[in-house]
């Protein structure tokens, strides 16, 4: 559910070797894929109620279709594909059961290069949800990735501060 991507030209460098994965002793970061549908779909609809409180303006996933969730998810992928946005799913480390997903965008607002969303089911690795995913996707685009300065809008930035940061003329 991460808002679109903001341009049609790719987000980075060609040169830039976009990452794989990432893995820690509890999770695994990988492309999300239209494979990942039907337990996206389960991690999502279980998570509904923290997704709402993540995106407070947005309804989503109210009314998905696993139907839905199929397209969404070939879109993201075709975006990684295309190096506009980079959306990652989270997985247990046997790849048993989808546990959140990540997905890094491009952003116009002025003083950032990228805006990063994540989420985590409820207690699926660790409490609050997604603290331990936020801290290794933090530490994962400074060490990995080649931007700046990188914004979590309703996480590190609150939602009012974000929307009120005008955007960039490009």
């Amino acid at each position: 559910m991460a808002a679109q991507a903001q341009s049609n030209q790719p987000f980075v460098d060609p040169e830039f070797v976009v990452p794989e994965q990432l893995e820690t002793e509890e999770f695994r970061l990988r492309p999300l894929t239209v494979n990942d549908a039907v337990k996206d779909f389960d991690a999502v609809m279980s998570s509904a109620e923290h997704l709402r409180a993540i995106w407070p303006e947005s309804e989503w996933p109210d009314g998905l279709t696993l139907e839905q969730n199929l397209i969404d998810l070939g879109w993201h992928q075709k975006e990684f594909q295309t190096r506009r946005s980079f959306a990652y799913t989270v997985v247990t480390l046997d790849e048993t059961r989808v546990v959140g997903c990540v997905y890094i965008d491009p952003t116009r607002k002025r003083g950032y290069d990228a805006e990063v969303y994540l989420w985590a089911r409820d207690a699926a690795i660790g409490s609050p949800p997604d603290s331990k995913l936020y801290k290794a996707v933090n530490e994962w685009l400074a060490e990995r990735w080649p931007f700046e300065n990188v914004a979590f809008p309703g996480r590190g930035i609150a939602w009012d501060i974000w929307n009120a940061i005008p955007k960039e003329n490009r």
